[in-house]
């Protein structure tokens, strides 16, 4: 008898509402500002500066100042843009690796202040974190800790210095949602005109654990992304693509920021105890064991660069590339960085925001419309007979309730019956996080001529698992999901017909 029936049909089992208690959380779980992150899902990266205007993906740090010259830029054309095509909000490069500062920073000469655009009084940082509020999205910040133009970078003096921008940021430019530490950190560089090549300890030089303090006490509800944290971790790749599976939890012991970087070959000479590629397969998959909630971002360009290069404008990643990409990222619970340089204007380019719109509108013709909303549900068991747990949780469009089971209810199943038979292709299942991620795997499968088929199998699920499977059709669909440790806490089940040009 399925539980979830009786809750339509008055009686002696009638579900109730109760004060039946929540599942006890499976630890590790998401703080208030990962929870907060994991809503967010798909944001823009704008790789912006000197790097724009000299053609390099990497400056060395000699480059003048005055080279920075855009013709015509425009924070609304692109927050307007980035909201126009879903984004939940930018993170922009303020400082890359050739030490140019995009703000008029008070401690160095080497920013806009010194440039000819609107004669040293400009401020992309400023601009851009207005632009982002005016439309409605979020802004966040990229500050590179490797300062191939500082005399000092690999010295003491050079971290009090990294310090002070890191306070100017967090300071002067309203709420943050992220903070973004790349892991690339020491090289050549030109560091105050000696030309030289410059090493540090990446384990020890930034004192990292109080470096982070400054973004914890000027912006607690900004996340902060390294290659392992402490909020966020890199997936592994720069291609946008998140492990099968890809778990939210990993254990950081003997790990620390930049542990890979570009200079991954003499640590693998000293004490690391994994290869690189091993470390590029634990960050890309996660740890279902893991001691930390460290979800994947998943970065990506739309096109092969990084910074703008007009070779690139005939080279932009088509919008059925970057639903590819949506649903090898998002759809495995990470979330999805991707980049849209703007050109020597200071504007997207026409080939990026045509792409971008048409992703978009790809995205409504699947998520649009969710065949789920009038299906009668079933379920084995109901925690506690309580409405608070029902299975119709999983279609009330709120994601802050859910259906769970019993404690001693291992493997938990849903079956959702349509008044008529329908085709479907994709499908779409969020866990509750506030209590962890619980489900090992889970099933899916449909019923054909009274006897149950599978469809499609998997392992994690966390905040976001989208299934594309072959074309089907069916009056019913059952959910399986089983746990080694706990029962489920499942919030969202949702079922789409793509169109087949989009699959």
């Amino acid at each position: 008898m399925f539980e979830e029936r009786l809750f339509e049909k008055p009686g002696k089992n009638q579900l109730l509402i109760s004060d039946i208690q929540s599942p006890a959380p499976l630890y590790p779980v998401p703080s208030h500002r990962q929870l907060r992150w994991h809503t967010h899902e798909f944001y823009g990266f704008l790789h912006f500066g000197l790097n724009t205007f000299t053609d390099k993906e990497w400056g060395y740090g000699d480059e003048s100042p005055e080279l920075f010259a855009p013709t015509n830029f425009d924070a609304d054309q692109i927050a307007s843009t980035a909201n126009e095509v879903g984004m939940s909000g930018l993170i922009l490069t303020c400082k890359h690796h050739d030490g140019f500062c995009l703000w008029p920073s008070r401690y160095t000469d080497h920013s806009v202040k010194y440039s000819p655009w609107k004669g040293g009084q400009g401020d992309i940082v400023g601009e851009m974190a207005d632009a982002c509020q005016r439309y409605d999205i979020l802004f966040g910040v990229y500050l590179s800790p490797w300062d191939r133009n500082h005399a000092e970078y690999g010295r003491p003096a050079y971290l009090e210095y990294y310090r002070k921008q890191l306070i100017e940021l967090t300071t002067e430019y309203g709420d943050l949602f992220e903070v973004w530490f790349d892991g690339a950190n020491g090289g050549d560089g030109y560091y105050g005109g000696v030309h030289e090549q410059r090493r540090i300890d990446r384990r020890t030089y930034y004192d990292w654990e109080n470096t982070w303090q400054i973004v914890r006490q000027n912006q607690p509800d900004a996340v902060m992304f390294s290659d392992v944290g402490p909020d966020v971790r890199w997936v592994g790749n720069e291609n946008g693509i998140a492990g099968a599976p890809c778990w939210s939890t990993l254990s950081t012991a003997g790990l620390y920021p930049g542990f890979g970087g570009n200079d991954w070959a003499a640590d693998l000479e000293t004490d690391m105890v994994q290869s690189w590629a091993s470390d590029q397969q634990m960050l890309n998959q996660g740890y279902r064991q893991g001691d930390s909630w460290l979800p994947a971002e998943c970065d990506v360009s739309i096109r092969p660069g990084w910074f703008y290069h007009s070779s690139e404008d005939d080279k932009v990643k088509s919008a059925e590339t970057l639903l590819d990409l949506y649903f090898k990222s998002v759809g495995r619970g990470a979330s999805l960085l991707l980049n849209i340089p703007p050109d020597k204007t200071g504007q997207f380019h026409p080939n990026d925001v045509q792409n971008l719109q048409e992703f978009r509108r790809l995205r409504e013709q699947i998520f649009s419309r969710d065949l789920t909303s009038t299906a009668y549900i079933e379920a084995n068991n109901i925690r506690g007979n309580s409405h608070r747990f029902s299975a119709q949780n999983l279609i009330d469009n709120n994601t802050d309730t859910y259906w769970s089971t019993d404690d001693n209810i291992s493997e938990a199943e849903v079956i959702f019956e349509f008044q008529n038979t329908v085709s479907f292709n994709t499908i779409g299942i969020r866990e509750y996080l506030p209590l962890g991620q619980r489900v090992d795997n889970f099933a899916l499968e449909i019923e054909k001529g009274g006897v149950w088929q599978s469809y499609y199998r998997g392992t994690a699920i966390g905040n976001l698992c989208l299934v594309r499977e072959q074309k089907c059709t069916t009056q019913k669909i059952r959910f399986r999901c089983k746990s080694n440790f706990v029962c489920p806490a499942i919030s969202e089940f949702k079922v789409y017909l793509a169109p087949q040009v989009v699959r």
